[in-house]
Formats: C-alpha cells, structure tokens, sequence
C-alpha cells in the first residue's frame, strides 16, 4: 500500500484533490450533527486488485482522514473517515476495523476491564462527488486529548519520566496485548502511536510506587488485526517496520509472538526514549534495510540503569520465535517479579 501524503512531489495534487473531497465530506458529517469539525489528516493511498478472471490489476485509488469534532450525544470525537471508488471495494476498510473494535469491546465488557476505545458509530453512505459514486465509511471514537503513548516518548518529555511511570507504561500495555490475545485477536501493529492515553490530567489514577499521577491506556488503530486462527500469510509484510518481527520480514505468518516482538521494542523506547533498531532517512532500500536490523542486529544492552529488564528485553526481542516469550502472561508474571524486587 502506497501512502501518498508524505511523498512531496503529489502533496500539491493531494491537497488540490482534498479542496473538492472535504466540503462533501463536512455536509455529510455536518447531517449526522457533527459540528466544529477539524481535519487533522488526511492521505492518498492506493491499491492493486484483480476484479475478475479477465480483469487485468485495477489500480484503486482512495483516500483516508482522521477529523475532529463535537457531537450534541457522544461529546468530543475522533472520526476516522475513507473514501472509495464505489464500483471496486477495497479489501480492507474501516468496516472491518469497526467489526473488530466492536468485537473486541464486547469481548471486554465481560472482564470489565477496557481494552479499547468505545465504537460511538459506524456509518457508510453513498456520495457524488464530480458525479462519481463513491462510498463514504466512518468510524466514531472517543477523543482522547492527552494523546498516544508516543506522545509522552517524545524528547523531552521522556526525559521527565521517573522509572516507576516507564513501568506502568510497560506494565499497562503488557495487560492491554495479553487481554487482546486472550480475547482471541492478534494486533498486528504494536507500537506507542496506537495506544491511547485515556482521561485527563485532572483525574488520572495516582501510582502508588511513586505518589504520581499516571494513566489509563487503550489500545487503538486494529486495521491489520485478525482472529488468531486466521492465516495471515501476506507477500508483503504489514506493519510498522520498526516493529516488525524478524519472521515477518521473512514471509511468515503473524502469530502472538510477532505482538510479543513488537511489545519488546516498545518497553526498549519507553525505557531508552529510543528504538532500539533504526534505518538511515536516505536509505534507498528501506525494506531491505529493516530486514537486516531486525533480523541480524544484536538486541541492545540497556544501561545500569534498566539492567533488570535485560533479560526480559532478550527473551522479547529474540531473533528465533521458538527462543521468544510464547505469551503475554509470562511478561507479565515477570514485570510483577520486577516491582516485587
């Protein structure tokens, strides 16, 4: 899949594009009494598909956003929005993310214990826009204003992190991937952008170990996710690449230990403020270039400081899957072990 927003030579055209889209799309939220909407981001992506034994690859362009907004029932929102051809459905919608958080929401009320955000609404309607049908999906969520995890590993901020709050950060998003797992789902994309930071800083729960205020987390962004028992073998690896496990670069399904690889290198950022594999920005072959890191770059050795994570950090960054953690519980039983020392 091509993302066409961060590629500067087509950003004139995007926008061009976008001066057409946004107003159709603004009328059609502004009838569903979406007010003070604000868009946030908007992308360009594309796709290759066969329609039919004769058809040759269709070349099917549509584009995403992600918008703000208030609405009189659901309060401040977060809507992520897709615009396609009508005449050739992609693969992968917003439907079936919205199918999947649904899921993943019932699975959680059972536990009481929230997983991820509350889907508010899930609509899809038909629009013209230059008298071409088009499909308009949108996914209604929560706003979170405190951000992503990402938010709080940015430079300087992370510096203001005491370690009893680097562990919550680890400790609570272990929780969030085990309980997913035990829900039946894979994640897919494991990484600090894609899990939320829930209230405000007014009523965030205090840490005990440290009198500080630290919060509730939310895992978000499940378009890549899928029922463990469905193979997931793709020609090209999906993902983040600077998650991605060693055997997902090498054709292999995702499996709970490719989640567990990903969770390994968050917990390195979240101690470090740093990943702890990396790519050149002017790398000519950035795939291959990932490749390489995660498949035969030593794991780093954390400082003084954090060298009671060391042999979790192995055992989660491990190049074999066999030689890796095998499930959630196991990290968590170890990072209980940890505060407990």
């Amino acid at each position: 899949m091509e993302n066409s927003a961060s590629n500067p030579p087509i950003t004139q055209a995007l926008q061009a594009q976008a001066m057409q889209l946004l107003p159709i799309i603004n009328q059609e939220l502004d009838a569903q009494d979406f007010r003070e909407i604000v868009h946030q981001r908007i992308a360009q992506q594309s796709t290759e598909q066969t329609q039919d034994a004769k058809t040759q690859h269709i070349d099917n362009t549509y584009f995403q956003g992600l918008t703000r907004a208030q609405h009189p029932q659901f309060g401040s929102v977060m809507i992520k929005w897709q615009l396609s051809d009508g005449a050739y459905p992609i693969a992968s919608d917003l439907t079936h993310e919205a199918d999947i958080l649904a899921a993943v929401n019932a699975s959680s009320k059972i536990k009481d214990n929230a997983i991820a955000p509350p889907l508010l609404a899930h609509h899809c309607v038909n629009v013209q826009i230059l008298e071409q049908p088009q499909k308009l999906i949108i996914v209604v969520m929560p706003y979170y204003s405190n951000g992503s995890l990402a938010s709080q590993l940015t430079a300087s901020k992370h510096l203001s992190l005491i370690a009893s709050q680097k562990h919550h950060f680890i400790m609570k998003s272990a929780h969030l991937i085990a309980n997913l797992h035990q829900a039946g789902w894979l994640h897919n994309d494991i990484k600090p952008s894609n899990i939320l930071l829930e209230g405000s800083d007014d009523n965030w729960p205090v840490d005990t170990m440290s009198n500080s205020l630290t919060p509730r987390l939310l895992l978000t962004d499940f378009a890549l996710s899928q029922r463990m028992m469905v193979d997931n073998s793709q020609p090209n690896p999906a993902g983040t690449p600077a998650y991605l496990a060693p055997e997902r670069w090498q054709g292999q399904s995702a499996t709970i230990q490719s989640d567990i690889y990903a969770f390994g290198v968050m917990m390195v950022e979240i101690l470090t403020g740093k990943r702890p594999f990396k790519v050149s920005a002017n790398s000519n072959e950035k795939s291959k270039a990932w490749a390489i890191q995660h498949c035969q770059q030593p794991i780093p050795t954390l400082s003084a400081e954090y060298s009671h994570y060391q042999y979790m950090v192995e055992k989660a960054l491990a190049k074999r899957v066999e030689k890796r953690y095998q499930k959630m519980d196991k990290i968590l039983i170890d990072l209980k072990l940890l505060e407990n020392s």
